[in-house]
């Protein structure tokens, strides 16, 4: 492939995210879609003006709600939560491939001397009363316990013996969420919320190194492009040496399944799912594409390595949430401003859905970036939306 410019890869980015161009992404179909796209998008409880999860499909998903996000994970059953980039939101036809996240979950369950009395009452008492959080189950105390499923050795810490239990048992698949009351989990067991052939559905990738190139090939798609890096983006997949990854991506080139793409400026190809090919071709175009404005997650997709974003867009983006105050340079939950083909700046607004007002503390712009009144104008009609998005009929700017 002849090496396209940075701003053609830019283009390619936003319009498969759905952040450039006419709307690719629109109500709960879109979000659904959006989702199964990306493999996976991140679940963080904090709510300041919406959840990571919310705030990656409004950025993107045209009329999007919360309220679409909960019907998929916990009406429809379309989604379900579990680590994959850390904790996620995934598509319900990828559960078997996570049968060995299960399995290794369950092994290491074992090592605790005290759970397995405690899920034998856990599971009996969900069975006759139904879905319990840890507030409702009757366990009480304090338990030896380690909730990574990762985790090997030694552990000597102590934890709520009911929330253990619990978060064990839909670690190794026997328990699902059955719905969050904000960042409350409530669990059911799982053959009650999933369909019987998911249930059996063999693993469909059991060699190591098979399912090592779909998790790299889905991050690729998640991200849009990617280089053979170390990278966040590539979190949460294990025992990924950069051997390893270097192996992936030269098996996923020769199966057709990624294309290398030069960069101007950038050392080494980058690499995109081949499907995408007639995409590209369109942001290498000249043709004009709709700008929009929008205000992206934190923990959004797009972001998932800094560095390249860095590197195509110019734009050093740090979350400052777990920055002490003092050391701050813009906010505790500060979120990147994307207008047109540019990041333009970041927003720091809180939402306080009991009064209804969206507070908009600051907005900050980018060195070199003109306050021009089109600029103005779409920013504040983003801010409106944003406003609606978290349930408030009232912007207050400080």
């Amino acid at each position: 492939m002849e090496t396209i410019s940075r701003q053609a890869a830019r283009r390619f980015l936003l319009l498969r995210h759905g952040l450039l161009g006419e709307p690719r992404f629109a109500g709960k179909e879109g979000a659904l879609a959006f989702v199964r796209q990306s493999g996976c998008i991140q679940f963080d409880p904090v709510d300041v003006c919406g959840r990571n999860a919310e705030l990656t499909l409004q950025a993107r998903v045209k009329g999007f709600s919360k309220k679409m996000l909960g019907e998929l994970l916990y009406r429809d059953r379309l989604l379900f939560d579990y680590p994959d980039k850390e904790l996620s939101i995934l598509p319900i036809e990828d559960w078997p491939y996570f049968s060995r996240f299960r399995r290794v979950s369950y092994e290491n369950g074992r090592r605790f001397e005290e759970l397995e009395a405690l899920e034998n009452l856990a599971l009996s008492y969900i069975e006759q009363n139904g879905p319990v959080d840890s507030a409702s189950l009757p366990v009480s105390g304090k338990i030896h316990w380690h909730s990574s499923i990762h985790w090997s050795g030694d552990w000597h810490g102590r934890s709520n013996a009911a929330r253990s239990v619990l978060e064990q048992m839909y670690s190794d698949g026997r328990l699902m969420i059955h719905h969050k009351d904000g960042a409350r989990k409530t669990y059911d067991l799982t053959r009650r919320c999933l369909p019987f052939p998911l249930l059996q559905a063999p693993d469909p990738l059991p060699d190591d190194f098979d399912h090592l190139c779909w998790r790299v090939s889905r991050r690729v798609g998640a991200v849009g492009l990617l280089w053979d890096r170390r990278s966040d983006a590539f979190l949460g997949i294990w025992d990924m040496s950069g051997e390893k990854r270097a192996a992936a991506f030269k098996t996923l080139r020769e199966q057709g399944v990624l294309e290398a793409v030069p960069v101007e400026g950038i050392r080494g190809p980058l690499f995109m799912l081949a499907a995408e090919k007639n995409l590209l071709a369109q942001a290498c175009s000249p043709q004009a594409l709709k700008a929009h404005c929008a205000f992206l997650a934190p923990l959004d997709p797009l972001l998932w390595d800094r560095k390249l974003i860095e590197a195509l867009f110019d734009f050093h983006y740090s979350w400052e949430i777990y920055t002490p105050a003092d050391k701050r340079k813009y906010g505790y939950y500060t979120l990147p401003v994307l207008y047109g083909e540019a990041f333009v700046g970041r927003i720091e607004a809180v939402a306080d859905g009991k009064q209804g007002v969206l507070t908009v503390k600051n907005i900050w712009l980018e060195p070199g970036v003109r306050q021009t009144k089109k600029l103005s104008a779409a920013i504040g009609t983003a801010v409106k939306r944003f406003a609606r998005f978290n349930g408030c009929g009232t912007v207050a700017y400080r």
